[in-house]
């Protein structure tokens, strides 16, 4: 870690992750993308001490769609060990089952079906849902981790603190050990 540009800004260097990612750019390409978050950084990233405060209150809630409503409770309830708090119709379209479960520090995941449409398969596509990035304490990791595994879902394991695996409709989840506003043992808030 070093100190930004004469603002006492925490980057990371070098400029380019010492971590071989198995996909994206490389080479001069790759240098382009790290001098240009570099720059991103020298002109938008504040020292904590000087940041304002934030203008929300935190997640009231992140919405999902599934197809199965009884297969996600199953999963998220069952398999993950979020408590289920609340089943209703979704305000916007009739049929549909909106409802929530609790997965801490007064924090929502949400989801709702719409029967009679046909969304097709989970997609990555601009503007959605690359993964939702949930933490939990070390020991209710490698409880949940064991969870997974007896459930039949593959997951990836990352330096020993991430899993990734997908829900049964595909959406990309992470579980990771670090606590809230921390990644890889360095403050992110």
């Amino acid at each position: 870690m070093s100190r930004g540009p004469s603002r006492g800004v925490t980057v990371r260097s070098p400029l380019v992750s010492e971590r071989s990612p198995k996909a994206g750019l490389s080479g001069e390409d790759r240098s382009r993308a790290a001098q240009r978050r570099a720059d991103l950084a020298a002109r938008f990233l504040r020292p904590a001490g000087e940041r304002p405060a934030p203008s929300a209150r935190g997640v009231h809630h992140v919405a999902l769609l599934c197809h199965d409503v009884e297969a996600t409770i199953r999963f998220y309830q069952g398999v993950l060990e979020f408590p289920l708090t609340e089943l209703f119709e979704n305000r916007d379209y009739g049929g549909s089952t909106h409802f929530f479960f609790d997965i801490g520090n007064g924090n929502a995941l949400a989801f709702f079906d719409l029967p009679g449409l046909d969304l097709g398969p989970y997609a990555e596509v601009l503007g959605g849902l690359h993964h939702l990035a949930i933490s939990v304490e070390r020991s209710r990791w490698e409880r949940l981790r064991d969870n997974l595994a007896a459930a039949g879902v593959p997951c990836q394991e990352v330096d020993g603190s991430s899993l990734y695996f997908s829900d049964p409709d595909g959406a990309r989840l992470e579980l990771i050990s670090d606590p809230l506003g921390e990644m890889y043992g360095s403050p992110v808030i």
